[in-house]
């Protein structure tokens, strides 16, 4: 056995060395040949690369300095609401914007500011103070008229001339029917606040019918202000009411058991305190109506100096004065947009049924704004806005 290695041994030197031959990679390359395999390589691939790029290039500004900080959002102011419409304000239950509008805002000169739902604001009777849509001027004759008064013991009191003319028909604002149904309004309690007195003047249409409080400051400049814008006007006569004295309208309140005497002196200084007015209207009185003696005394004075009488609704069984008429309804008994759409929506269809209605209301910066929206469609709703002496007869008649 040891002979035969030794002579392989000897056999091979002095020859060439021989290279080891390494494992063979004819059968891979075969396996590769075939298409499912292919195929599955392919995939590794793709996927090894998009390892590779993201190991290699990652978040490109991964390399960059970087800082953490804690950040809390701020809550940010809501933005205001917007204003809401003449619909939605007096139809869908926006009440609040207006029951407050009595108080208004205060302006840096001390006078009250009313700021409106159309972005409109009174803030006085200064130039320029009122910055809602106004009505073009219609003006009346401006008084006093010649012949319609007369010296007072306190001013001119009305009187009728000498031809036959009377303040009831001379001051009254001429009306043409034109065959619609006829409704009108009086807003009353004006000339003691300057805002809403010009707010009244101003924002209404003339058709509507303005009453004066007899103890105002420059009632005979508001009464021609608002006779300039084209508004009739009346004179309200302070009447004793339930609870007197503790419910006092003022001084020159007429009284159930004053008398005619009496009656007839304080009507002297309440028609005395200006010109220009068609008629009067009662403030308060219920306690007052009841009294014939007072009633006949104050009816017979206006019946005499050619004066219109035109109340609240109260005083309906009581004819008399040179002309009458008695409200249908109070438009703001209760002062809320909701409730003064719905008597003004309910003396429209009063109108449409009798041919004609009168309200009355008080002039709250919540009924002049509902009015003056409200008379804008009365045409488009098949109406006639009329002055209130329209309304007013006379008695026999």
């Amino acid at each position: 056995m040891f002979a035969k290695r030794q002579s392989a041994l000897a056999a091979a030197a002095g020859a060439a060395p021989r290279v080891k031959d390494g494992p063979s990679l004819k059968p891979v390359v075969e396996a590769l040949k075939k298409p499912p395999v292919a195929a599955g390589l392919a995939g590794l691939l793709l996927l090894g690369a998009g390892a590779l790029f993201l190991t290699v290039l990652g978040d490109p500004n991964a390399g960059a300095p970087s800082a953490h900080v804690a950040l809390e959002r701020v809550a940010q102011p809501a933005a205001p609401a917007p204003a809401p419409t003449g619909f939605e304000a007096f139809s869908m239950g926006a009440m609040g914007l207006y029951q407050n509008l009595a108080g208004g805002d205060q302006a840096t000169d001390g006078e009250a500011v009313i700021t409106l739902p159309d972005g409109g604001s009174v803030s006085g009777s200064a130039p320029g103070a009122y910055t809602a849509p106004v009505h073009a001027a219609s003006p009346l004759t401006k008084a006093p008229i010649a012949g319609l008064s007369q010296p007072g013991p306190n001013g001119p009191l009305p009187m009728i001339a000498p031809d036959g003319r009377v303040p009831a028909q001379a001051y009254a604002r001429p009306f043409r029917p034109n065959g619609k149904p006829r409704v009108a309004l009086i807003v009353g309690g004006l000339g003691l606040n300057a805002v809403t007195t010009r707010a009244a003047i101003e924002r209404l249409p003339p058709e509507v019918t303005l009453s004066f409080v007899p103890y105002a400051d420059n009632l005979q400049s508001w009464i021609d202000q608002a006779r300039a814008q084209g508004h009739e006007v009346m004179l309200e006569m302070p009447m004793e009411p339930s609870g007197y004295p503790d419910n006092d309208p003022g001084p020159y309140t007429l009284l159930a058991d004053g008398g005619a005497d009496d009656v007839a002196a304080k009507m002297d200084w309440l028609l005395g305190r200006a010109t220009g007015y068609f008629g009067v209207t009662n403030y308060l009185g219920d306690r007052f109506a009841a009294s014939d003696t007072g009633m006949n005394a104050f009816l017979t004075v206006l019946r005499q100096k050619g004066v219109a009488f035109l109340d609240d609704g109260s005083f309906q069984r009581r004819p008399g004065a040179w002309a009458r008429a008695s409200a249908d309804r109070v438009i703001d008994r209760a002062q809320s947009p909701a409730a003064i759409i719905a008597a003004l929506n309910g003396l429209e269809a009063q109108a449409k049924l009798r041919g004609s209605a009168l309200g009355t209301g008080f002039s709250y910066p919540v009924t002049v704004e509902a009015a003056a929206r409200w008379t804008a469609g009365l045409e488009q709703r098949g109406l006639q806005l009329a002055p209130a002496s329209s309304m007013s007869m006379r008695p026999g008649r």
